[in-house]
């Protein structure tokens, strides 16, 4: 399946500490048989793991989603998210009416609506399991020719501190090709160039794609899980 990256959420006002803690225990349990334990999100809806799933309970019931952070409206809740899903689950579901349609799928955030989009990749970017906001780790691999160890960064979960400094670190080997090159225009562009993947523009708008990425779940408090 290959590497995909999935924002975490973020601790509540005062739940800090304990939302650190939280993460650590379900981290330790998962680095202590890697090849049987399913991934942190995996672990709330397997039985069989009781006590990762009393600690993830907890865990979601003090932390703020992802989704909200990149305010993407809701089913249920933003006539724009109403409008959108109906448009686009209609033909599916012919025999349910709108109003039927909307009650069965209420709360369901349109992350194609959020409105931060630093924290939705395009497309060719997102994760390929998970959700939209997820990003293609696994195309990284390809860079390390370009950015050295910094590509083993994105081999373990992290939580915001992590993240942010992660992020700036990838940025500023960004930056250094970059300019070498003649290409810092591409920190600012959201879409990928045209060039073949392989292409040293191409690479680069994915390293700082990446970064970008990184930078603004970390300021906004918000890890990230390595799942692969």
């Amino acid at each position: 399946m290959g590497l995909d990256l999935t924002p975490l959420p973020k601790p509540k006002l005062g739940y800090e500490d304990r939302f650190k803690e939280i993460f650590n225990i379900l981290k330790d349990m998962q680095d202590e048989d890697y090849s049987k334990s399913p991934s942190i999100i995996e672990l709330f809806i397997k039985k069989k793991y009781r006590l990762q799933r009393k600690l993830l309970r907890e865990w979601h019931q003090n932390s703020i989603s992802s989704f909200d952070t990149i305010k993407a409206p809701r089913v249920g809740y933003d006539d724009e998210a109403d409008n959108w899903f109906l448009k686009s689950n209609k033909t599916d579901n012919e025999k349910l009416s709108d109003k039927t349609l909307i009650k069965k799928n209420k709360g369901f955030y349109v992350i194609e609506l959020a409105k931060e989009i630093e924290g939705v990749p395009i497309g060719k970017y997102c994760a390929r399991a998970g959700y939209r906001n997820g990003f293609r780790g696994e195309y990284l691999r390809n860079c390390e020719d370009l950015i050295g160890d910094l590509v083993y960064g994105i081999y373990g979960s992290s939580l915001a501190e992590g993240t942010l400094e992660y992020g700036y670190k990838l940025i500023n080997k960004a930056d250094e090709i970059a300019k070498k090159h003649d290409l810092i225009y591409l920190k600012k562009q959201r879409e990928a160039p045209d060039e073949w993947s392989g292409h040293i523009k191409s690479r680069l708008h994915l390293i700082y794609s990446l970064a970008n990425w990184l930078i603004f779940y970390g300021k906004n408090g918000h890890g990230y899980e390595a799942d692969f």
